[in-house]
Formats: structure tokens, C-alpha cells, sequence
């Protein structure tokens, strides 16, 4: 406890002497800060400086120094002036005096300190009045006998201008009213005109970063547009007789509509039966080749006939037969199913008149009972 005690007296004996210090220290009573104008017409060393008006100190001295002038101003150490603060050259009137105004006035943040510097980009100074008068007469000489109106053009342009302008008021006054409307228009839609302005941009910078490719699309679209031009009469011509050709479709179709039902009808009929028979006629396609060339070599043409081997004591069977013909190409078949194949084909009535039966659909092709 003893070396804690010890401690806190000594913290407040440092706080003591500090606090005596801050207050016996002898300090600056003034700031003086450098600001730089274009002109001082008015200012004079003396002159007040002022924050909304009210004095703070005064201007010290004023030096020339080239195309600027250097002005050295004063005021009470108490006072705050923003970090950042413009100055200005101020006349209440035209005879008064001028001063040097301070702005903005202090809110919060740094000061401006002794040694600090005011550059002339933010100083300002009034608008003399001679220079005023100086511009209007390099006006009215401008505008005078000896210069644009030296051949009469301004009085022509003016003539001209009120006649034009006399009676119109009205629409004149109308055409600023709707003038308005339309800046108010854009005004309150300009969220969105930005937004379309900023994907613009990236849509064109999207093209900037592929500008080969670009570059090669809109070549090829020119010599397509070329060609086309180039061919445009044929094209016309092609398009006419299109035109024609569908014309004569048209009234063919409606010409021959029943007709023409009739034929997709069957058509569909024959389509269906190719579809259902689509294994055989696949097999057919695979065997018509070997049973042509078997054909072509049973023939003989010394004597013009078929020559076969028949074994009458035996009765043919027509699967063995296919099945051994098959095999002879090299084709590696099941007689098994080519004996189911012709055991399920319908049985062949037996008597001296019977030939034979006639599928009379045509395997479905035509109606029952054609």
C-alpha cells in the first residue's frame, strides 16, 4: 500500500506542475497566417479580417510579388479558422473600405495555425468596376459601325430577329415551359439514364476488348452485304417465281384436296405395313442378294431353263433347303428357325383344284375385302 500511495501522489503532483505550465507559459497572443491574391485594389496594411463579418485581426502587410500579390494577415489566438479556409477580398459598398473575409465558419476539425499558408487558388477578389466598364466598351466596339455591324449585319440580324419573334411570345413561352418539362423529365429519371450510360459503357468496352473479332464479323457481314447486292436481280427474280410456285401449290392443294386425302390416307396404310413388316423386309434385303446370284447360276442358257436337282423319293423340305443354300455363302443360320418360320405359315389346302392361296390384302397394303 505504501509504494501505491507513493505512486498516486506522485501522478498527481505531474498533473499539477503540467497544469501550471499550460497556464504560466507565456503564449502567442495572434495567429498570422500568408495568403496570396491576384490583386488587392482597396486592401491597405490595417485593414480588418473578418468571420460573417465580424473583425478578428487585421492585415499586416501587403508585398508584391510578380502576377500575385503576398498579404500577411492577423488575428486573435482565440479564434478558430478551418484548416482548410478560403480567403477573400469583400466591399460592403462601392466608396467603403474593403476587407479580407474568412470561410467557412468553424465547425470542427484542425485549425489554421502560425506559418500557415492560404494558396491563391483559394483566395478571391471582387470584380472591379473599371473592368466593368472596360468589358462593355470592348463590347459596344465589337457590336459598333466598326466592327460587326460595319456592313450592317447586326441591324439585319436584329430586323430579321424581331420580326421573326413578333407574335410569338405565346409559343415562345410554351417552347420554355415544355423546355422545362423535359429537363424536369430527365432530371428525375437520371438514375436510370446513368445506368443505361454505365452498361452502354461496358457493352462497349466489352466490343474495345474484343475488337478482332468485331473487326472480322462486320467483314464478313459486308461481303455477305455485297454479294447480296451484287445478286439482288436474281434474288428478285427467285422471289417472284417463289412467289408464283406457291401460288400454283396453293391452288393445286385446293384443287385436288380430296384427292390428296385420299393419297396421304394410303399412303399412311402402306407406311404402317412397312413398319410392321420392317423385320422381314430387312431379312429380305439380306437374302434377296444370294438367292439372285443362286438364280443367275441355276440358269442355262445353252438351253434356256432352270436347271435343279430334285430328289423325288424324298420330300423336299423348304427350310433344309434355305438353310443349306444359306450356308453355302458362308452364313452362319439356325435351321431352327427357319422350321418355325414355315411351321407357322398357314397350311395349303390339299385337292387337284387347289393351286395355292392369294393373300388378297396384300399383307395389309389394301381394305378387307378389296
Amino acid at each position: 500500500m505504501t509504494r501505491l500511495r507513493k505512486g498516486l501522489v506522485l501522478l498527481v503532483a505531474l498533473a499539477v506542475v503540467a497544469a501550471l505550465i499550460h497556464v504560466l507559459w507565456p503564449r502567442p497572443d495572434t495567429v498570422r497566417v500568408t495568403a496570396y491574391f491576384p490583386r488587392t485594389v482597396g486592401i491597405y496594411p490595417g485593414s480588418d479580417v473578418r468571420v460573417l463579418g465580424v473583425r478578428i485581426g487585421k492585415v499586416v502587410s501587403i508585398t508584391p510579388q510578380g502576377r500575385r500579390v503576398r498579404v500577411e494577415l492577423e488575428y486573435d489566438a482565440g479564434r478558430k479558422v478551418p484548416a482548410g479556409a478560403r480567403a477573400a477580398i469583400i466591399n460592403s459598398s462601392v466608396v467603403s473600405d474593403r476587407y479580407v473575409q474568412l470561410l467557412p465558419v468553424y465547425r470542427r476539425g484542425p485549425v489554421l495555425h502560425g506559418g500557415a499558408v492560404i494558396p491563391e487558388s483559394r483566395t478571391a477578389v471582387p470584380v472591379e468596376l473599371d473592368r466593368i466598364f472596360d468589358s462593355l466598351h470592348t463590347t459596344a466596339e465589337a457590336l459598333g459601325p466598326k466592327g460587326a455591324n460595319k456592313d450592317g449585319s447586326l441591324s439585319r440580324l436584329l430586323g430579321v430577329s424581331a420580326e421573326t419573334l413578333d407574335g410569338q411570345g405565346g409559343n415562345l413561352h410554351q417552347s420554355v415551359e415544355d423546355l422545362s418539362q423535359a429537363v424536369s423529365t430527365l432530371s428525375d429519371g437520371r438514375t436510370d439514364l446513368f445506368g443505361t450510360v454505365d452498361h452502354l459503357q461496358v457493352f462497349t468496352a466489352a466490343l474495345a476488348a474484343d475488337d478482332r473479332s468485331v473487326r472480322s464479323f462486320t467483314t464478313s457481314l459486308t461481303e455477305v452485304a455485297d454479294q447480296l447486292a451484287g445478286e439482288r436481280k436474281d434474288l428478285a427474280a427467285a422471289l417472284r417465281n417463289l412467289g408464283t410456285a406457291l401460288g400454283d401449290v396453293s391452288d393445286f392443294v385446293k384443287n385436288n384436296k380430296k384427292g390428296l386425302t385420299s393419297d396421304v390416307t394410303g399412303l399412311s396404310k402402306v407406311t404402317r405395313v412397312l413398319v410392321a413388316q420392317r423385320a422381314a423386309l430387312e431379312e429380305l434385303l439380306e437374302v434377296a442378294p444370294t438367292g439372285l446370284s443362286n438364280l443367275n447360276n441355276a440358269y442355262n442358257p445353252s438351253a434356256g431353263t432352270l436347271d435343279t436337282r430334285n430328289n423325288a423319293d424324298q420330300a423336299q423340305d423348304p427350310a433344309s433347303l434355305l438353310c443349306s443354300v444359306l450356308r453355302t455363302t458362308g452364313e452362319k443360320t439356325d435351321c431352327k428357325e427357319l422350321r418355325d418360320l414355315f411351321d407357322s405359315l398357314p397350311q395349303v389346302p390339299q385337292g387337284p383344284a387347289v393351286t395355292g392361296t392369294t393373300d388378297r390384302t396384300l399383307g395389309g397394303i389394301l381394305g378387307v375385302g378389296v
